[in-house]
């Protein structure tokens, strides 16, 4: 974790170096928001991720003698043949075009989303039910 909160410190050192010298030569206030925010959005990063390496006493990634089955191999369940994803992308699209055109398709919208999400939520929850 320490290479990589360095990476982002290093990041926000930048953007914040470009955002000042890019103020400096086009006096654009939006760009310089922009990238200023960036840099503060790597600080924070950076900050949490060294902050938080002190606290553990090392991952096998910071190690150069590390064996790759040292890091943990659970990364949970994610299901490889789901269909509920285009639904819930669906209704997210319609809520999307209902704020531009008209609110009763934002609020079919809303009611697609509800009824993917909760197909999508209980999908592995067919089938028998006895304990």
């Amino acid at each position: 974790m320490k290479i990589g909160g360095w990476a982002f410190a290093l990041g926000a050192m930048f953007f914040l170096f470009v955002g000042g010298a890019y103020f400096y030569f086009s006096g654009d206030e939006i760009g310089t928001t922009a990238l200023v925010m960036t840099g503060g959005l790597a600080f924070l990063v950076a900050f949490y991720v060294l902050y938080t390496d002190r606290r553990l006493d090392g991952l096998p990634e910071d190690r150069a003698d590390a064996d790759v089955d040292e890091a943990d191999p659970e990364y949970g369940f994610y299901s490889p043949h789901s269909w509920w994803p285009l639904p819930v992308g669906f209704a997210a699209m319609m809520i999307a075009l209902g704020f531009i055109f008209a609110a009763w398709l934002a609020v079919f919208g809303v009611l697609v989303l509800l009824i993917a999400v909760i197909g999508w939520l209980f999908e592995y929850y067919r089938g028998s039910f006895r304990s």
